[in-house]
């Protein structure tokens, strides 16, 4: 039996089973100890100090606490709490991004996903690099700056070089006042030399979503092909940060295990990082299991309801505080709605899932990875996003100014990231209004965008601020950023 240890590099000691379930029994029986929860609370909420706000974090027992407990009182103390953080960190701001699937080539046999091997009935397809060109000009013509390239495992179809080649394919591309500033990668684990090859491409966050963190379930629903390797899997992140990349984002895929073992591992994921490399995961994406070609959800019996998703959304934010949480378009416009003011703070846009899919002009069914929940265009997420009081940011530049992994994180932890994001997102936002908002979206954004100048706490950064903005609107000068 393997002891937990965080700062362990072996898979099964700092995602430790025998821990897990300590942890689960020890939430269990302090579920309605009010006095513990409290303090947990307590521990939890932003504390103000000269330079801003700082935030202790939760431990995975202590969130398991939290989630545990269904005393409605303290649910709706965890989600104030989860808000105070987000707001404090993040502001009102929300990072706008959109997936491009690659190639839905495959050999692995995941049960949950629609391009496992044995489906011969999706057609099969892979991005040529004009193509690949076409689908950035398509998202460019939308007014997307960022991305996040997907891809299939499967060593011939899509070696790494491809996905290299794909990579500085889109960088390539300016059209019009358009520009793809950052490209996220979630492919499959890799080797430490490959993930300095991507870092040497210059991606921004390498992404992988672990699905299950319980190994007995991960290897019955990964029963065939690479991915069946459950430790090469779990142990990708540091082998990423061993290449270099210091930006990594964690997920699973709630729906296919008990959700508090899930959440108990994810956060101990977290915290490893954090052990062993000074610098938690930039982000945690939060998908849950929905309907694809050949897949069924029901056929998963660790379904969770919104009310619960909400409650872990909230929970990670409180025991993570400053991981950027990504929601996707397999949510509906009502839970994402929720969600934003829980703790997330980074969602997709007028998402196509299947290879190809954003030069086609009507929305492609047969080679999407999942069904996309929100159908509604980037002009009407950014317009809902700033009714509801949120700045959409297309913004980059942290990663462009070398302000990434724990660069990143020292600027959010003193809070000094307002000075930084908030005037960078305004200016993004009116890139974003002048080039390709409807007239309403404008109309709306520009009232938003002079409000929003007024809370920029220094009068110089706002000044600077205020007269970029101008030379956007005047000028086809683009690309300011502090």
């Amino acid at each position: 039996m393997s002891n937990y240890d965080p700062k362990s590099l072996k898979a099964e000691e700092f995602i430790n089973d025998e821990e897990i379930r300590a942890t689960l029994a020890y939430a269990e029986e302090n579920k309605n100890n009010i006095e513990l929860i409290e303090k947990i609370l307590e521990k939890a909420r932003p504390q103000k100090t000269e330079t801003g706000c700082v935030c202790a974090g939760l431990t995975h027992r202590e969130a398991s606490v939290l989630l545990a407990c269904d005393d409605p009182k303290i649910i709706e103390k965890i989600y104030e709490i989860a808000e105070e953080i987000k707001l404090a960190f993040y502001g009102n701001r929300i990072v706008i991004f959109a997936p491009l699937y690659l190639s839905n080539y495959c050999v692995n046999g995941c049960v949950y996903c629609p391009y496992h091997m044995k489906n011969k009935h999706i057609p099969r397809k892979k991005l040529t690099q004009e193509e690949v060109k076409a689908e950035v000009i398509a998202l460019q013509d939308m007014g997307h700056k960022r991305l996040a390239i997907e891809a299939g495992e499967d060593p011939v179809n899509n070696p790494i070089e491809y996905i290299l080649d794909c990579i500085k394919t889109i960088y390539s591309v300016h059209h019009k006042n358009g520009d793809i500033r950052r490209v996220n990668v979630n492919i499959a684990a890799t080797t430490v030399e490959n993930y300095r090859k991507l870092k040497d491409a210059g991606i921004g966050t390498y992404i992988l979503f672990q699905e299950t963190y319980h190994k007995e379930s991960y290897l019955n629903l990964h029963p065939t092909g690479p991915k069946h390797d459950y430790a090469y899997h779990t142990e990708a992140m540091d082998r990423a940060m061993e290449g270099g990349i210091d930006d990594v984002g964690l997920g699973v895929l709630f729906g296919l295990e008990l959700y508090k073992y899930e959440f108990a591992g994810l956060i101990m994921h977290a915290e490893h990082l954090e052990a062993v490399h000074g610098v938690g995961p930039h982000t945690i994406s939060v998908p849950r299991v929905k309907h694809a070609d050949d897949i069924d959800p029901a056929a998963f019996d660790n379904g969770i309801d919104d009310e619960t998703f909400a409650k872990i959304t909230a929970c990670i934010r409180l025991a993570v505080p400053y991981t950027g949480i990504i929601i996707s378009t397999r949510e509906s416009e009502q839970v994402r709605s929720k969600l934003l003011r829980l703790g997330v703070s980074q969602v997709s846009g007028g998402s196509r899932t299947s290879v190809g899919g954003y030069t086609e002009e009507t929305r492609p069914h047969d080679t999407e990875q999942f069904d996309v929940s929100d159908q509604r265009t980037l002009d009407e997420v950014v317009k809902w996003l700033m009714e509801s009081g949120h700045i959409p940011s297309f913004c980059t530049a942290c990663y462009r100014e070398g302000r990434t992994g724990d660069r990143f994180m020292s600027l959010c932890k003193n809070g000094q990231i307002l000075n930084c994001c908030h005037p960078n997102a305004l200016m993004t936002l009116s890139e974003y209004l002048e080039d390709y908002a409807s007239e309403e979206t404008k109309r709306v954004g520009c009232e938003m965008v002079e409000k929003e100048l007024e809370r920029i706490p220094k009068e110089k950064v706002r000044e600077i601020a205020r007269q970029n903005i101008k030379d956007i609107k005047s000028s086809n000068r683009r690309d300011f950023r502090f």
